[in-house]
């Protein structure tokens, strides 16, 4: 990659480095070099996004569950969110690929996701722990804003219920089907150990399964 493509990439990320070689090594995949390429940046990379989020996940929602917490972390972390990320900087532009991949869709989610988790390794070797917070604070604003509304649906809730308490699933039936073919409505059971049956409709199965969990939760007093 010529010297003016990466100082054109390393002004798009914000990020004056030290080492301008550790960067390069972060856009090269191992379709291009096998033994020089960004895999073990990538494997540092994505355990600097992990401790960065988990602890701004603890800092946002000190009241919350742990399990909530662990489905946004999740969210955020998960390769369709880091390619997003990654498609926001452009980072395929500025990659080093090998021939067989060239010809490939260059908007391949995999690619572009450990590229990014690569580069966050770079940064952490070159500038610091504070510098990689920073740049990952900035990058992931959005979606660290759109975990503020995650919710935990009703049929969610109760199979972490009934798995904590009884180790097993809860189990949902479908008792009858009615309405036209077009637009049927679905009457849906629900019952865990313990509990008399609930039932509910909805417009498709897997409303209706919400609808009727909702009611056995509200019966079990569940409180979120």
């Amino acid at each position: 990659m010529s010297t003016s493509k990466i100082l054109e990439f390393q002004s798009k990320i914000k990020v004056k480095f030290n080492n301008l070689d550790l960067l390069k090594k972060s856009l090269i995949h191992k379709s291009h070099d096998s033994v020089n390429n960004n895999e073990k940046l990538e494997f540092l990379g994505d355990r600097v996004l992990g401790l960065v989020l988990s602890k701004t996940l603890l800092k946002n929602y000190p009241t919350e569950k742990e399990g909530i917490i662990d489905k946004k972390f999740a969210n955020l972390v998960n390769k369709k969110t880091c390619a997003k990320v990654g498609a926001s900087l452009n980072i395929i532009k500025y990659m080093t690929l090998g021939e067989s991949f060239k010809n490939q869709n260059r908007s391949d989610e995999k690619i572009i996701s450990d590229g990014l988790e690569a580069l966050i390794g770079a940064i952490f070797l070159d500038k610091g722990l504070e510098i990689s917070e920073k740049f990952i604070l900035i990058n992931w604003k959005e979606h660290l804003n759109k975990s503020q509304i995650t919710l935990v649906d009703d049929k969610t809730k109760l199979q972490e219920y009934c798995l904590k308490k009884y180790k097993k699933l809860p189990k949902y039936k479908v008792h009858r089907q009615t309405g036209p073919q077009h637009s049927p409505i679905f009457n849906v059971e629900v019952q865990i150990p313990h509990s008399k049956v609930y039932s509910a409709v909805g417009e498709s199965k897997k409303k209706a399964e919400q609808n009727a969990a909702k009611k056995l939760l509200i019966n079990l007093n569940y409180k979120t």
